[in-house]
């Protein structure tokens, strides 16, 4: 554990629920838009899960 003072060694990691919540939202409109709102809502939730996944791996490095 660092100290209060001391710098720390690695910088804090993101958080990729924005990209979960985004695609929750815009799969929602985009499956409104196209007559299947929950076909809609699955894909953004699967398209921001994928988002969020990658942005954890390319942090973890």
């Amino acid at each position: 554990m660092a100290s209060p003072g001391s710098p720390v060694s690695r910088p804090p990691q993101r958080g990729g629920g924005i990209f979960i919540a985004f695609g929750l939202v815009a799969g929602a409109v985009g499956g409104m838009l196209a007559g299947q709102p929950s076909l809609g809502l699955l894909a953004g939730l699967g398209v921001g899960i994928s988002a969020a996944i990658l942005l954890a791996l390319r942090d973890r490095r």
